[in-house]
């Protein structure tokens, strides 16, 4: 059973774990150790609540295909067991990111004393920059 939060958790026979063997250099282990968890989760086909699917399907997602399956594959670790619990807590997070309802940002404009005292700055720094130049002697 993995808990997303206080009411939702998804129960074990929703998510596929399939072990597999990891790419890359190994030692002698590499090709006769299936240490790589392949996780699978079928998002229309879960008990999670309606809310939580839309949110999940309208993610722009690399790990989401069209069908509504998250694939997400872990292969950090040097055991099947670190690797599963490591892909579990990936599929945690991701659900749990898209049911964090960002706040909508409210557009403001700077006061009146901040853009005289940005005029001032600038007209500050011209006369400074002015003043470096070269000098002329009119006779």
């Amino acid at each position: 059973m993995l808990r997303i939060s206080n009411q939702v958790s998804i129960p074990d026979h929703e998510i596929e774990l399939q072990a597999v063997r990891s790419q890359g250099a190994g030692g002698q282990n590499v090709n006769k150790v299936a240490t790589a968890i392949h996780l699978r989760f079928d998002i229309p086909g879960s008990s999670l609540p309606e809310h939580y699917k839309t949110r999940l399907l309208a993610l722009k997602d690399g790990r989401i295909t069209k069908s509504g399956v998250i694939n997400i594959k872990s292969q950090a670790h040097r055991t099947q067991l670190r690797n599963k619990t490591d892909a579990l807590e990936r599929l945690q997070q991701l659900i749990r990111s898209a049911i964090v309802v960002k706040k909508k940002r409210k557009p403001t404009k700077p006061s009146k004393a901040a853009k005289q005292r940005r005029l001032e700055s600038k007209a500050k720094r011209s006369q400074q920059k002015a003043s470096r130049s070269r000098v002329t002697y009119d006779d």
